[in-house]
Order: C-alpha cells, then structure tokens, then sequence
C-alpha cells in the first residue's frame, strides 16, 4: 500500500487524507482508515512523506522532495 501512496502522490500532488483514502479505495478495495494512518505513520517515520494538520479532522499528506 506504501508503494501505492507515493504512485497517487506523485501523480495528484498533496492530498487530504480523506482524498487519499477515496483514491486508495478505488485501487484496493476496502481499506480502513486504521490501515492508511498506520502506513503513514512508517512513511513519515521513514522520511518519504510529510503530513501535517490543516483543520480539526483534516491532514494534508504530501510527498517530501528528493532534490
């Protein structure tokens, strides 16, 4: 699913996590949103993206640059 993230972000750019969630629906079927915030956790963790708070209940999730 990691893989998957980074493909949808690199092609749309920064998303919601709601937005990306509905993106990752379309590809995979069901997947629950325990699921998403837990591969965002280990991609964050691991350097490959930024999410950071926009709103009560709503994150921005965006690629971090590899310039």
């Amino acid at each position: 699913m990691q893989l998957s993230i980074v493909e949808i972000l690199e092609k749309k750019g920064a998303l919601t996590d709601i937005e990306l969630l509905k993106e990752l629906r379309a590809n995979f079927g069901e997947v629950s949103f325990r699921e998403l915030n837990s591969a965002l956790m280990k991609m964050e963790l691991g350097g490959v993206v930024w999410v950071f708070r926009v709103m009560r209940g709503k994150r921005q999730v965006e690629l971090v640059s590899r310039n």
